[in-house]
């Protein structure tokens, strides 16, 4: 408006006028309970799932996070429902009890919620007194499923005694490179004067999915910068490791297949990620470790990029390092079978059902509804056109118990991955210079998927010339 009425000059000399911190603070407030508000009004008598998760954020304090996917519009929306700090012990009572307050207070039945992911923590997922069986108790029809992501972490961690030497002398190198600082300029001279792509290697963390392969990988780049380093540092018994080929098959190795395990995780991240679609990819890579499994089995390495790349331009007798790879795939194969153990076509009804055959489970209504569905030409071109779960809301309408067996498999979460960039968000706005910050509230405004109604907001407000 001053800039309309005066020049621009004195717009910018207008914005220089910051807002007081209790005012940002009260509008803040404002949002995120309009927000709340919005949600819980969608959420009313809607069937809804729940992913959830508790951590500890910078300054020490916990934090329980809830996240929600409902039918909204014809299609799911998902959105967070709270962030709370837990005051005492993070117990399966106490965080349930903050869940049963929540939609208490907020008009909503424990009877609608049909779905729950968390991870395989014992205070989650405990079959006695777990958050899982108190919510069972509240809701029997609601089905828990353990994170997709957390169960492939966990069934790719183990490693042979000799692939796990290797793992401990990398992190025990990268250690010794980024614990000092000088170290870490000296070694980032030697990647510069020898041209290498990365000037430094990065820490290994157990507690990131993706870190074991970009760890390894960037090593394996950059092995001769790291032997030269070594050596300069007098490090000989681990340099000569850097000129063993033996041990350098084995770490790229390591680096070809927590790569994939790597691009196997990543395509598992994201929103609106249900179980038909995650079981896919899952049994995708189980199909591969069988025949990578088999090609080794061939003396054939063709399918880990860099260690054909290697075998190619050394003499080194791959043959006797095959055996350890052949162990790995075998191992990995055993956890995922272990950790997997639902086959993926049971969904296959779900994922296209004009062309799988009807589950041996259905009743003689359902099977009736089957055929009606998949006689319907209108749905079978609005079935290429629309998301799974968009064309099965569609589809309920007409058909409610087929329909609505479908969605009750589409609604619940696959992963927690909501949780974790929830997690992120809170690292990413309660810095060390904003360690007091109460992040419930700012959360909300951070990461809803609602836009604030600021014209309900402004008419409540009374116009004030300092705000």
């Amino acid at each position: 408006m001053v800039s309309v009425m005066l020049d621009d000059a004195s717009a910018a000399k207008i914005k220089t006028i910051p807002l007081s911190n209790d005012t940002v603070a009260r509008r803040i407030n404002d949002i995120a309970d309009d927000l709340k508000e919005q949600l819980v009004e969608k959420l009313k008598d809607k069937r809804f799932a729940l992913q959830f998760d508790e951590a500890v954020d910078s300054n020490k304090d916990c934090l329980f996070i809830a996240y929600v996917r409902f039918e909204m519009t014809n299609s799911l929306c998902e959105d967070l429902l709270f962030c709370k700090y837990v005051r005492d012990r993070a117990t399966a009572e106490e965080l349930f009890k903050m869940l049963d307050c929540f939609l208490t207070e907020n008009g909503l039945k424990w009877e609608n919620c049909i779905g729950v992911c968390s991870d395989g923590a014992q205070t989650m997922a405990g079959m006695r007194k777990g958050l899982r069986t108190l919510i069972k108790k509240a809701s029997p029809n609601a089905e828990w499923t353990h994170c997709i992501l957390h169960r492939e972490a966990l069934a790719s961690r183990h490693l042979s005694s000799e692939l796990s030497e290797v793992m401990t002398d990398i992190v025990g190198v990268v250690n010794l490179i980024k614990t000092r600082p000088l170290k870490t300029r000296v070694f980032s001279a030697i990647c510069e004067k020898m041209g290498a792509e990365h000037q430094a290697v990065l820490f290994h963390s157990e507690a990131r999915w993706l870190s074991r392969g970009k760890v390894l990988s960037r090593v394996f780049e950059l092995r001769e910068e790291i032997r030269m380093f070594l050596e300069q540092e007098h490090k000989y018994e681990v340099a000569r490791k850097f000129s063993d080929e033996n041990f350098l098959m084995k770490l790229v190795y390591l680096s070809d297949i927590f790569g994939t395990l790597n691009e196997l995780n990543l395509q598992l991240q994201g929103k609106n990620q249900h179980l038909p679609q995650v079981t896919d990819k899952i049994n995708s890579f189980t199909r591969k470790l069988a025949m990578w499994g088999r090609r080794l089995d061939e003396g054939n390495t063709v399918s880990f990029e860099n260690l054909q790349e290697f075998v190619d331009t050394t003499d080194y007798d791959v043959t006797s390092v095959i055996p350890y790879f052949k162990q790995h795939i075998s191992s990995l194969m055993g956890f995922f079978t272990k950790y997997f153990p639902k086959n993926s076509s049971q969904y296959d009804w779900v994922r296209d059902p004009f062309n799988a055959p009807a589950p041996t489970g259905f009743s003689l209504a359902e099977k009736e509804q089957f055929i009606e569905i998949t006689s319907d030409s209108i749905l079978r071109l609005s079935f290429t056109s629309q998301t799974l779960s968009e064309f099965w809301l569609n589809v309920e309408k007409q058909y409610p118990l087929l329909g609505q067996r479908a969605v009750h498999i589409l609604l619940p979460f696959a992963t927690s991955y909501l949780c974790e960039t929830g997690f992120s968000a809170v690292a990413a706005l309660k810095s060390k210079y904003r360690s007091r910050l109460h992040i419930e509230k700012e959360l909300r405004v951070a990461v809803s998927c609602f836009k604030p109604r600021f014209e309900k907001l402004c008419i409540a407000k009374r116009a004030h010339c300092s705000h």
